[in-house]
Formats: C-alpha cells, sequence, structure tokens
C-alpha cells in the first residue's frame, strides 16, 4: 500500500492507496500516529483510494480515533465508500471518526 502525505494549510492529509489489510495496516497507524503529534491533531485522512480494510486496518483506525478521542479531538475523515462506512457502524466506531465529503472540507473544518 502506498501512503501519500499532503498539506492542505496547516492540515496534513494522509491518503493511503490500496485496502488496509494486514501488515499495511501498521504502516498507517504508524503514519498516522506520527502526524498526530507533529501536526497538533490537525489531520485528515482521505479514504477515497481506500476499497476496504480488514480487522487490522479497522483496529488501526480506531485507536487513532481513541488516541484523538483522549485528547479532546476527532479523527477526521474523508472520501470514505459505503463499504467501509457499513463496517464502521457495524462495529459501532463510526462516533470516533467526523466524516467529511472531500479532504478539503475536511481541512476547513480546523477553522
Amino acid at each position: 500500500m502506498k501512503i501519500e502525505r499532503r498539506t492542505h494549510g496547516a492540515v496534513l492529509i494522509i491518503q493511503p492507496e490500496g485496502p488496509i489489510v494486514g501488515e499495511d495496516a501498521g504502516a498507517l497507524h504508524a503514519s498516522l500516529m506520527s502526524a498526530l503529534r507533529a501536526q497538533a491533531g490537525r489531520v485528515v485522512l482521505d479514504a477515497s483510494a481506500v476499497p476496504y480494510i480488514d480487522s487490522n486496518g479497522l483496529e488501526a483506525l480506531v485507536e487513532a480515533g481513541e488516541r484523538m478521542a483522549g485528547a479532546g479531538r476527532c479523527l477526521k475523515m474523508c472520501g470514505v465508500n459505503e463499504t467501509i462506512r457499513e463496517v464502521f457502524e457495524l462495529t459501532e466506531v463510526a462516533g470516533l471518526f467526523e466524516h467529511y465529503e472531500n479532504a478539503a472540507a475536511a481541512a476547513r473544518s480546523f477553522l
């Protein structure tokens, strides 16, 4: 899985490309944790190029969401497809994330 990082003003946008599964989930988790510390929580996960996640991917996102919640913030996501949204709803973790249509809208939400 390729993980692209770009900025939109003072916000870091992390965009994985491909399914978040197995070892790739660990790489995404490490990238998110590093970004959360470095960007003071101004991080958006753009999931527009992620077709699905497995339990490892879900665990990585949940842990990142819980760390953000513990710091009084919410992990912002955009481009989440219906399959992943259903996984979030079925596992009752949808509330850990703020969902936006695109990265620009998510980045603007920090203002």
